[in-house]
């Protein structure tokens, strides 16, 4: 079949203006793309393709990211909970009634609220580096639960140097099985970004809300043993932020879950977007529609 061509979209939500990017059939069952940081939509741009010759999807930009709107952080309230709210409305005005999820770093707390708030709309979850876990998380987050435990002026000010174009390029290519994969355009578009004036404190909000995300594993381990949703589990198995073990708890919770590792870093899609294309449209094929 052929590669349907991407159609790039904006609509009002929530009272800001969201980008997303849409491709594939429109009577074709629907793919929600969910990105994480510190990144956009266009981290899909070479999966899109791929998904596109049978499936309907879409991957919006969430508040504060790529070309959807960043008010400053005293004009929205830049919490999970909210980009959350954000999407389901997103959801609710596109009128998608039933849809698989691709879940990824900030996509995961976002996409498994709306897993928590729309059982009968999800027909399966794709999960790339999406953390659920505890164990899952390695040491590079001990800064950040500092900032949990001690939101001091002090505390957050170390944070800066996680939005710096240093730390970006390390989450591209830490661990990463071939840096020569990786695209200059992935990280200096990100950093484009990140460098906006104000983006400093909304993602220092972000960075200090994700306990929330902590506190709600229970609530989504729980889901998961209730609902046992087809999983597909893939992960970059050098993610400096997001162990392999955080993969393998899924199993225990949702036994028939299919985790796959691939040897490379958090971006797992720059290195290895084929296998990891092929292993989502084996997934898709044994949903429900």
């Amino acid at each position: 079949m052929k590669t349907e061509a991407v159609h790039y979209h904006n609509i009002k939500v929530n009272g800001l203006n969201i980008f997303y990017r849409e491709a594939g059939p429109e009577d074709a069952p629907v793919v929600l793309l969910l990105h994480g940081y510190p990144t956009s939509s266009f981290m899909f741009r070479n999966l899109i393709p791929e998904l596109s010759k049978k499936y309907h999807v879409i991957a919006p930009d969430l508040p504060g990211f790529g070309y959807s709107d960043a008010p400053a952080n005293d004009q929205f309230d830049y919490t999970f909970d909210n980009l959350a709210k954000t999407m389901q409305l997103l959801i609710d005005e596109l009128a998608l009634k039933r849809f698989a999820i691709y879940v990824f770093d900030y996509g995961a707390p976002v996409g498994f609220r709306l897993m928590l708030a729309n059982p009968e709309k999800i027909t399966g979850i794709i999960s790339q580096n999406g953390n659920a876990y505890e164990q899952g998380l390695s040491k590079g987050w001990n800064p950040i639960q500092k900032y949990w435990q001690d939101p001091s002026p002090e505390n957050r000010n170390d944070l800066k140097e996680f939005v710096s174009l240093k730390s970006t390029k390390f989450q591209y290519f830490e661990g990463a099985s071939d840096p020569a994969l990786i695209a200059p355009e992935t990280y200096t578009l990100d950093q484009h970004f990140l460098d906006r004036p104000g983006n400093v404190e909304i993602q220092l909000d972000l960075l200090k809300d994700y306990r929330t995300n902590v506190a709600l594993y229970p609530k989504f381990q729980s889901y998961f043993r209730a609902y046992k949703p087809q999983l597909l589990v893939v992960w970059g198995s050098e993610d400096p932020y997001f162990l392999p073990a955080g993969a393998e708890a899924c199993k225990k919770d949702n036994p028939d879950a299919i985790v796959k590792f691939y040897k490379t870093g958090h971006f797992a899609l720059e290195t290895h977007v084929k296998e990891i294309s092929q292993d989502i449209l084996n997934f898709l094929a044994g949903l429900p529609q």
